[in-house]
């Protein structure tokens, strides 16, 4: 881990980035790329566990906007990261890195049941440890998932990988003048509604003081550049 900043890391894939430019589906090179950027920070010796959304192929919300009860929409969208954490399974491995998949949601068939003892185990072998299903319950998204579970094992960070640059001011897709911040408090997310994670999973990194940095997974390189603590993307935080 010599030059690295972080001994433990739980990095959260949003599904949309796994889509691509288009944001659905599966897009292989863009979890090749993930994988490869996983595979290169596991070299520095850093414990990765990731996180991985589903929104790609299936997102709760929009199915409860819908009509559709919410608890079944957001099991739906809990099974759809189940997908995703394996097609990212498959990319590491071709790439020789040691990997397990575990769900909150037990499918014995094609990946193991968390335990949290289990996860940590795996972490100090070397191996890296996706964490799909969410928390397993609906009404709770995966960037709530990504707090627990980085509480849960000890990490010192979560990494939020997303297609944009960082946390900005507004919309910058809708803003072209929209601004983006170095870094921002837990509090500034909460109170000035940024779009950095829901306020459940802002709140429970603040109430266990798990800094946030939240980068472009898109440009080769930024999960190491984060690890080695380089300026990248919004670093969100305690006070100023």
């Amino acid at each position: 881990m010599e030059g690295s900043k972080y001994r433990r890391v739980v990095l959260k894939l949003s599904g949309e980035a796994f889509g691509g430019t288009a944001g659905a589906g599966i897009v292989p090179e863009v979890i090749v790329s993930a994988a490869e950027q996983i595979k290169e920070v596991r070299a520095l010796g850093v414990d990765v566990a990731v996180v991985v959304g589903g929104g790609n192929i299936w997102r709760g919300a929009s199915g409860s906007l819908k009509g559709m009860d919410q608890a079944t929409a957001d099991y739906m969208g809990m099974l759809a990261t189940c997908i995703n954490s394996l097609a990212l399974q498959d990319a590491l491995e071709k790439l020789g890195v040691d990997t397990r998949v575990q769900t909150a949601i037990e499918m014995r068939a094609v990946a193991e049941p968390y335990i949290r003892r289990r996860a940590i185990h795996h972490l100090e072998k070397g191996r890296v440890v996706i964490f799909a299903a969410g928390t397993g319950n609906p009404y709770f998204s995966t960037d709530t998932a990504a707090a627990l579970r980085a509480a849960e094992i000890g990490a010192e960070v979560v990494l939020k990988a997303t297609k944009e640059e960082g946390v900005y001011d507004s919309d910058p897709r809708k803003n072209p003048k929209a601004v983006l911040y170095d870094s921002v408090t837990y509090l500034d997310v909460l109170n000035k509604g940024l779009k950095v994670m829901d306020s459940t999973a802002a709140s429970l990194c603040m109430d266990n003081h798990i800094p946030i940095v939240v980068f472009n997974l898109n440009r080769p390189g930024n999960i190491k550049r984060v690890i080695m603590g380089e300026s990248v993307g919004t670093y969100v935080g305690g006070e100023k």
